[in-house]
């Protein structure tokens, strides 16, 4: 097996979740590829988790096929799953059949990425993150099934003798823990739009939350003050990136897309997006890496 052409930058890609929205991230990231960029440290969350596998592995266009080839099948996505399984995207599916069969994973590859790619994923009974890193994108693919899993539409996903969720519920950006790891330079790969402000849970989806966690208080306790936690990130990141520490990519506009869409025309459209951003900012990346020593 021969290595992907790539270079790879001593330096960290943080990818920010958002379900469908992260269709925008796909794009970003199939311009990478075509242009050889790599990184020495990968933090995804969420979506991002899913989505910087088929990065890692190198199959350019996978993501893509994967989060829109089999939205019309009814057992992948959707009330059906989420009444038959206990999760709004049915894990065997997605985790298993897909990449196993359907449209194949290149684990040979992702297993040879000489870099640290990691999960962002919430420990319900402590309510902090945790970052797993995935060494081995087929024995340890739950780590990237806990790091999607939605609050209220999925399973608790235990790993070991620990309880996880989502990681965008207690780290949405993970900026700090990559430069806690030693990564000076960072780019942040944003689904949410310029000027977006996280508001607060209504008291009716805090109310459920209360009711479906009421073992893991911790949980109620994130989602009841996320709004505060991600607008804080936010301004330390939009600081990081004035002092050239830091660079965003992110949606120009707000995008209609809504986290768990289905119309695949919107999809491929913000995918496209994505892809354009990333090329309309290529000279501002190229003088960002090149700082990177």
């Amino acid at each position: 097996m021969s290595r992907p052409d790539y270079k790879i930058y001593n330096a960290g890609l943080v990818l920010e979740g958002g379900g469908m929205k992260g269709f925008f991230t796909i794009g970003v990231l199939d311009f990478f590829m075509d242009k050889g960029i790599m990184f020495s440290d990968i933090y995804g969350v969420s979506a991002g988790a899913c989505h910087m596998t088929s990065y890692i592995s190198w199959q350019r266009g996978r993501a893509l096929d994967v989060c829109s080839d089999y939205l019309d099948t009814k057992n992948y996505v959707g009330p059906r799953s989420l009444l038959t399984t206990g999760d709004i995207f049915n894990s065997d599916f997605a985790y298993h059949l897909v990449p196993e069969y359907l449209n194949p994973f290149d684990y040979e590859t992702y297993n040879s990425y000489p870099g640290k790619a990691y999960a962002v994923v919430t420990n319900i009974e402590t309510g902090e993150p945790e970052y797993l890193q995935v060494t081995d994108a087929k024995s340890q693919i739950d780590y990237i099934r806990a790091s999607a899993s939605l609050p209220m539409v999925s399973r608790n996903v235990k790993i070991g003798d620990k309880l996880y969720l989502d990681g965008g519920i207690s780290d949405a950006i993970p900026l700090r823990r990559s430069e806690t790891d030693g990564n000076r330079f960072n780019i942040v790969i944003l689904t949410k739009e310029e000027g977006y402000v996280r508001t607060a849970s209504s008291r009716a989806t805090l109310a459920a939350v209360k009711a479906r966690y009421l073992k893991y208080p911790k949980v109620f306790e994130l989602m009841r003050n996320r709004d505060i936690r991600y607008n804080r990130e936010m301004e330390y990141i939009y600081e990081r990136q004035a002092a050239g520490a830091a660079l965003i990519i992110r949606p120009q506009h707000k995008s209609d897309v809504s986290r768990i869409d289905k119309d695949k025309d919107k999809l491929r459209a913000l995918y496209e997006e994505g892809y354009r951003e990333a090329e309309r900012r290529y000279p501002a990346i190229t003088e960002f890496l090149n700082k990177v020593k």
